[in-house]
């Protein structure tokens, strides 16, 4: 019995079709913005300290012109340009020789970047001096496996290089130098601080100049984050906490050019910090592989399973960092909530009768605050300690610039609505203010009427007035005109004049230590959504409630629930005892002054 031996063959793989291949290669380059950094690149390559890209139209052709003062193309032992070994080593980068030696700061390496001018133009052509000091061209066309290298005359000598790219692709005439100009600065960030080099961009078409300035990012550096060790090399991080922002994001950058403009593009790094919108800023591995075609992507290696590992306790850092910034803005916001729901309550409370809301005694502090001491209780200077005759005679602090009030902007009569009983006199106050809701003491006239209804007013033209209903019920409504020089506001008030009022209900004392705050507790499963304590004089919000999470998700609204929360417990407090529907009857009223003045 014979058995076959088993054929084995080895080889090495060789291109086929050479011109084929070379057609992949420019072709892979799919962003004329990349192709245009890479050019830009090779001249930071060249040494050059001064580049300037010019967008212009000849003759009706569109072109594109990047000139340098670099060290230009390599030379020949001749001293003539190398451009022929330039065409014909594609994939055979000089520079990667280069950095073998321990040259630093050079990024090609792949002896592809000329070609991306398919990307571009149609037409490519390249000069440099040679050590003669004269000019030669290298021409070569999208399409056409050949080139030429010809003489080219000139007034001086050429220093470094001038690439020259015709016959722009429709696509690639529409890109503003502005919009490069911000591409480059992101592009090229580090590359440019490292070298100093000075980029210009000429955009003859609008007539503009600009200056390629590093990319410049929001927010407050992290500085004790610091370079981060790994066994490939140290990885820069240059990471910026900052207020919300969707489009905020982290990019990973080699050696100073950004190869991926969001790292979450990268699978391994979708999660936490990464996709925060408080952090942007740069992530710089100079050991990453890139994509040959693109070099806009990294080789899945080791090199990048390196990178994964060394940002792990940079990670944990970063979350804990976000995790403060967010309650450090829940507490903003809570404050500026808190602010902007009192506000809204005190107006609302104003605006309702005195004698039926006095929680807090808001409107003794509100008399007190404007000066208006003849309305208040007799003892209302004794609460802080001095006699009425000791307040009075106080010699008056000079006031700043920005305490007095500016011309007249609104006027509101308090309260804006209350029941009498037929025939009995109520008073009634005229407050006008500026547009920054400060009070206008004098400079004020006021004229008040009925405007309509039954009744009489008395008025000396001055701020308050005394209403008196007549005999039959009904709904009135008194008005009153505020005039400043030529400045005329009205504010109307509603009386519902009744045969007889509801009984008296039990009422709490009124207490004086001002609005109260809130604080949360997380409740989840419980259905009480506030409960006001006292002593403390806080209310406390179930924040794990499900009505709680629903108003969360917008700004407006978890605002508004609060404040129906804090009209709650304040209709509950100033209403002991009273039958559910009148509570529900005060609640609507209460909320209703309150959401005008959110």
């Amino acid at each position: 019995m014979t058995a076959k031996k088993a054929h084995h063959q080895k080889g090495k793989l060789r291109i086929g079709d050479n011109w084929n291949a070379i057609t992949i290669i420019a072709l892979s380059q799919s962003n004329p913005l990349k192709a245009i950094a890479e050019f830009v690149e090779n001249s930071i390559d060249a040494r050059a300290q001064n580049i300037t890209i010019v967008r212009g139209q000849e003759r009706g052709d569109h072109f594109l012109k990047i000139t340098d003062d670099g060290e230009g193309i390599h030379r020949t032992e001749a001293g003539l340009p190398d451009f022929a070994y330039v065409a014909t080593h594609i994939c055979d980068s000089i520079k990667r020789e280069i950095k073998s030696k321990g040259a630093e700061g050079i990024q090609g390496e792949f002896g592809i970047g000329l070609l991306s001018f398919w990307t571009v133009g149609e037409e490519l052509m390249m000069t440099s001096s040679g050590i003669d000091g004269r000019g030669y061209q290298m021409r070569m066309s999208k399409g056409d496996p050949g080139y030429t290298i010809h003489e080219k005359r000139s007034l001086l000598p050429l220093k470094g290089v001038e690439l020259v790219i015709k016959q722009l692709l429709p696509g690639v005439r529409q890109l503003s130098g502005e919009k490069i100009q911000w591409y480059l600065a992101s592009e090229l960030r580090d590359r440019i601080r490292a070298s100093g080099v000075t980029i210009k961009v000429i955009d003859r078409r609008a007539r503009k100049e600009f200056i390629v300035e590093p990319r410049e990012f929001s927010g407050r550096l992290l500085h004790h984050l610091g370079p981060l060790p790994s066994p490939l090399g140290d990885v820069y991080t240059e990471i910026y906490l900052g207020e919300p922002d969707n489009q905020a994001h982290i990019s990973l950058y080699r050696a100073g050019t950004r190869i991926l403009e969001d790292m979450r593009d990268i699978d391994i790094f979708n999660h936490e910090p990464w996709f925060s919108p408080y952090l942007q800023g740069i992530i710089d591995a100079p050991f990453l592989n890139l994509t040959p075609g693109t070099r806009s992507g990294v080789i899945q290696d080791e090199a990048l399973q390196t990178l994964e590992s060394a940002l792990v306790p940079l990670e944990q850092q970063l979350i804990e960092i976000i995790d403060g910034q967010r309650r450090a803005e829940e507490e903003r916001a809570s404050v500026k909530i808190l602010r902007s729901v009192q506000n809204a309550l005190r107006e609302a409370v104003l605006s309702l009768p005195a004698e039926q809301y006095d929680w807090f005694d808001i409107h003794a502090q509100t008399l007190r605050k404007i000066g208006k001491l003849h309305t208040a209780s007799p003892d209302l200077n004794e609460q802080d300690g001095q006699s009425p005759d000791t307040a009075l005679s106080r010699t008056p602090v000079q006031k700043q610039f920005f305490e007095f009030a500016g011309p007249l902007f609104s006027v509101k009569i308090v309260p804006q609505s209350c029941v009498l009983p037929v025939g009995e006199t109520k008073t009634f106050h005229a407050v006008a203010r500026d547009k920054s809701k400060k009070q206008i003491d004098d400079t004020v006239s006021f004229f008040w009427e009925v405007a309509e209804g039954e009744g009489g007013i008395e008025s000396s033209g001055s701020e308050i007035a005394a209403y008196t209903a007549a005999q039959n019920p009904g709904l009135v409504i008194i008005r009153v005109t505020a005039t400043q020089g030529d400045i005329t506001c009205q504010a109307e008030a509603m009386i519902t004049v009744t045969e007889s009022l509801l009984p008296e209900t039990s009422k709490t004392p009124a207490v004086t230590q001002g609005l109260p705050g809130y604080t949360f507790k997380k409740a989840s499963g419980e259905l009480w959504r506030s409960q006001y304590h006292e002593e403390q004089n806080v209310i406390v919000i179930n924040n794990g409630h499900r009505d709680f999470v629903f108003a969360s998700k917008n700004k407006t609204l978890k605002i508004r629930y609060i404040a129906r929360l804090f009209a709650k417990e304040l209709v509950c407090k100033n209403f002991k005892g009273t039958p559910p529907d009148e509570l529900l009857e005060r609640m609507i009223e209460l909320t209703l002054y309150m959401e005008e003045n959110l």
